[in-house]
Formats: structure tokens, sequence, C-alpha cells
């Protein structure tokens, strides 16, 4: 390990950080069932969502780095990523220009025989919204339902394009990339989603049903790390009724008497939130709080006004 380039060692702790990478062949088989599933979602909403008789076809899948998703600089593509319940960057989803433009020829019911103008200009407003609504179709397809859900949050992201795309951080590690073919007539333009494999693995891997408990094992493991932090911890307890000009006039080393019905109990609090309600006490040659009871925070309130009400009482 020590004879490792930098580069080798980047790769290394993202792999630790993101996941190791799945056994190829299975993520990729995976991957390629998952797609297939999806085609059968996308055309038909396609077709509910713009007149044009559009057809798709997965034409690779391949396995790849997540980072490598990301579109040529300042291009007009379009992005979006989308989030999961388990993952910030669940998919990746970026649509070529020549798919754009299909896109635009679909909506508006332009001549399927004639060649698509490229687009070699930043995107209209009319664009990134077609994007969007091409982006949610896909995402809802690869999204599916019950168990075997992605749990994809909705509404995704607005797409952005050009620079914008180059000011977006996308995390890096091992993926699988998958490229669909729209045509209309002899036109085509390909839309692509890139998954980590962590989340392909998760929810699609060797077949099986996924399980949640990936989610219990994150919570157990982030519940694990913060158990472990340190906080730091304040007892206070309520000393005497003093003016303003008597606390003025307080010096170093003088002593506070408390009166023989001042509380013995004392509120420990983390962060200022009480928790416990406690005692002073002492063990030995040290001072100690020791913990009674739970902190109760509706019972203090009542104690607060019933302390008031015998308060004005005895003014009476």
């Amino acid at each position: 390990m020590s004879n490792s380039s930098p580069a080798e060692m980047r790769d290394l702790i993202v792999e630790r950080l993101t996941g190791a990478t799945g056994d190829p062949v299975r993520v990729t088989d995976a991957a390629q069932a998952l797609a297939e599933r999806c085609l059968a979602s996308v055309v038909p909403a396609f077709a509910e969502a713009f007149p044009s008789a559009v057809t798709f076809e997965c034409v690779e899948v391949r396995l790849s780095r997540f980072a490598e998703g990301r579109p040529p600089e300042k291009s007009p593509w379009a992005m979006t990523i989308a989030a999961s319940d388990l993952s910030p960057d669940a998919l990746l989803m970026t649509m070529e220009p020549d798919a754009l433009s299909l896109t635009l020829a679909a909506v508006f019911g332009g001549d399927e025989t004639l060649p698509l103008v490229p687009i070699e200009r930043d995107l209209s407003p009319i664009e990134i919204d077609l994007a969007a609504q091409v982006f949610d179709i896909f995402a809802r397809a690869f999204n599916g339902s019950g168990e075997r859900s992605l749990a994809v949050r909705f509404p995704l992201p607005r797409p952005i394009t050009g620079a914008d795309m180059a000011k977006q951080v996308i995390r890096d590690g091992p993926a699988v990339s998958v490229t669909f073919e729209a045509r209309l007539g002899p036109n085509t333009g390909r839309i692509h989603i890139t998954m980590p494999q962590r989340v392909l693995a998760q929810h699609r891997g060797d077949g099986a049903a996924p399980s949640r408990s990936g989610a219990a094992a994150w919570r157990e493991r982030f519940n694990e790390e913060v158990m472990r932090s340190a906080v730091q911890l304040d007892a206070t307890m309520p000393l005497a009724t003093l003016t303003l000009g008597q606390v003025a006039a307080l010096e170093p080393g003088q002593i506070i008497e408390l009166s023989g019905t001042a509380p013995t109990q004392t509120k420990l609090h983390a962060k200022d939130k009480t928790l416990f309600v406690c005692e002073f006490g002492k063990l030995g040659q040290n001072y100690t709080v020791r913990i009674t009871q739970p902190f109760d925070a509706q019972q203090e309130f009542v104690d607060g006004l019933m302390g008031t009400e015998a308060a004005g009482g005895r003014r009476h």
C-alpha cells in the first residue's frame, strides 16, 4: 500500500467511503434488467405526455464512475440529480441536445421525416421544462413501487445546463450507466441514467427484493457515531433572590449564604436542553450530582403555575 500512487490512494479512499465495487457481471445484469423493466413504463408515459410516437431502446449498460456522468463542460445538455430516502444522489440523469430537439419536435408536432436542428446555444426555459418532464418520466420508471422502490424524492430538482453543470458538486464512486436512445422518424437522441452501485445493489442486487434493513443499518451506524460524541453537562440550582444592586456589588471570594429552605434539587443541562432533575451530594472528597428523575417540562410548567398562585395568595 505504501507504493500506491496518489490516484490509487484517492480511489481507495473513495471506495471505502461509498462502498466497494460489486461483482461486474451481477451489477451489469441487475442494471440491464432494471432498464428493461423501466422501458415498459417509459413508453406509455411518454406517449401520454407527448402526441408524437417516440420509441425508446436501451442501447448501452456499462460500469462507470459516478462523476463520469457529468456532461461536457458548458454544453447544451440538461442534467438533474434525483435524491432518495437513502442516498442524496440516487440517479444522475442527463439529456443530450439531440434528445431535446427530438422532444421539441414531438411536442409541437414537427415533421418526423425532416432532420433535427441541432441545439448549439443555451437552453431556453421551454426546453428546460421539457427536460424536466422527461426526467420525471424516467425517474418514476426507475423508482418503481412497493418493496422494490428506490424511494426517489419528488418533485425532482429543476434541470441545469451549461456553466451551471460545472458548478454542480458530484460525489465520485463506482456506478453503472444506462443509455436510452429515443427515436422519432430518422432522428435519434440519447438520455443517460447513472446510478451508484451502492444504490443499485441495495435495491436491485441479485434480483432479490430490497430490504429496509439498509436504512436501519445506516441509522444504527450514524447513531453509534452520535453516541460517541462528547457534550458538556452543566448542573445548576437556584441559590437566592438578590436585588440588581446586590448582584452588582458581588466580589471575588464573597460567600453567598443559602437559606434553610433553599432547594436541594438541581437540573442537568446539555447544550441548553434540560435532561434530568438531580440533587447535590458528596462522595468521599468529591462533590457529586445524583440523578433522581428525568426532567418533565409539563410538570415544571404546572409547578411554576402553582408556585405563582401560592405567592399571589400570600400577597392577599
